[in-house]
């Protein structure tokens, strides 16, 4: 859709007709209740190819947009971009459209000597530096996974036979200083210093930067959230492989699979809610 179309809706929330949404241009039946959330457009594709159907729905900025079907369950796969505010416009906008389930398929940098490149980490939890859930909550709110989601990504993870980490993830505002790493130049401010060191000591697995974003937001927003994240460094090692991005992929969509029979079995047993001997 043209940048330049006719927009004739409130500034408060704009939209064009079907619902069509300002930063997404996703409309009216373009998104689906469970939802993938890659930071790298590039990334939709490829985990679109790997559905049983799917369909260009959107390109616009950062956010490349596909929709189809996996193991007979409607799904999408929206970019968000790189960092909290583009994050931020994603979940708002995909949520306005029927999204309910979100799970973000993300690369990150470890920080924990045990952790190799090519390992997956899912986020329980997440240190707020993020930026940009500050300006929805109270920066004492905690950044949760839903539980379930969790589950069932490590379910996912253990039936593919991939090594994998949970546990407690740093979202960052920047990529070099914001993670201890020196800005251009050399430049570098004292509170750098024992960034990294810290974050070990109080046993945080990684650094990544959209994590928090998503999870505050679908929290407040009585949604679901998870993430799975590909090891592509080690900061601690020193090393850089760009790798275990296709099993990150293969995980994330299992765990929706995952999910939605569990989700099937709660609305067949009229809970509110699926727990363990409620069965699988």
């Amino acid at each position: 859709m043209s940048s330049d179309s006719h927009w004739v809706s409130k500034a408060t929330r704009p939209e064009l007709a079907n619902r069509v949404q300002y930063h997404i241009r996703c409309g009216q039946g373009d998104i689906a209740s469970y939802c993938f959330l890659p930071g790298d457009p590039a990334r939709v594709p490829k985990i679109a190819s790997m559905w049983d159907e799917a369909r260009d729905v959107a390109d616009y900025r950062a956010h490349r947009t596909m929709t189809g079907i996996v193991g007979g369950i409607p799904v999408t796969a929206c970019s968000t971009g790189s960092g909290g505010p583009s994050a931020a416009s994603a979940v708002e906008e995909l949520s306005e459209l029927g999204a309910r389930t979100f799970v973000r398929i993300g690369t990150t940098g470890a920080i924990q000597p045990e952790i190799q490149c090519g390992d997956l980490i899912i986020t329980e939890a997440a240190i707020r530096r993020d930026g940009t859930s500050d300006q929805y909550v109270d920066s004492h709110y905690p950044a949760a996974a839903d539980c379930l989601v969790t589950m069932a990504l490590i379910e996912a993870a253990e039936r593919l036979g991939v090594r994998y980490h949970v546990g407690v993830t740093c979202c960052t505002a920047a990529w070099y200083t914001g993670q201890g790493r020196p800005g251009y130049g050399g430049y570098w401010q004292s509170w750098m210093d024992g960034l990294v060191a810290d974050m070990q000591r109080a046993k945080v697995l990684n650094f990544e930067m959209e994590g928090s974003t998503v999870l505050v937001l679908a929290r407040l927003f009585g949604l679901r959230a998870g993430s799975i994240l590909a090891v592509v460094a080690n900061r601690v090692t020193d090393t850089f492989e760009y790798k275990g991005i296709e099993e990150c992929c293969r995980v994330g969509i299992e765990a929706v699979k995952i999910l939605a029979r569990w989700d099937e079995l709660v609305q067949q047993r009229g809970k509110t809610r699926w727990y363990p001997s409620l069965g699988s």
